[in-house]
């Protein structure tokens, strides 16, 4: 008897999983015919974006303290950007390339989370 209440509960599983796939993919390889399954979570993923290096993007989150920079400015790799405050520390930023300032979406005492646009350069 409880094998049969077992089998049951498993079935009753597989079948809420059925139910939450909405995406079939059909793959060949070596002439073998393969269906995945693909899930709801799988359909709302984040999609993959090539990086574009001329926007900094915040790789922590935490407070700017001080922008070293102005809008049409020209700054060298390697010059100080911004200081920002994560943790009850100060990270200083630097310009990972050359290039003119194009526009600077941040102010000093702003809090920026993990990955917020700060500076885009032309």
């Amino acid at each position: 008897m409880a094998k049969k209440e077992k089998a049951s509960a498993k079935a009753a599983v597989s079948t809420e999983d059925v139910s939450k796939v909405r995406y079939k993919s059909i793959s060949t390889v070596h002439g073998e015919n393969y269906k995945t399954l693909l899930t709801e979570k799988y359909k709302n993923r984040k999609k993959w974006e090539e990086p574009n290096f001329k926007k900094i993007v915040s790789a922590i989150p935490g407070t700017v303290i001080k922008i070293h920079a102005e809008e049409g400015q020209e700054v060298k790799e390697g010059d100080l950007m911004m200081i920002l405050e994560a943790m009850k520390m100060q990270n200083k930023m630097y310009f990972p390339m050359d290039g003119f300032v194009k526009k600077i979406y941040v102010t000093e005492e702003q809090k920026v989370p993990k990955g917020h646009l700060m500076i885009e350069l032309k």
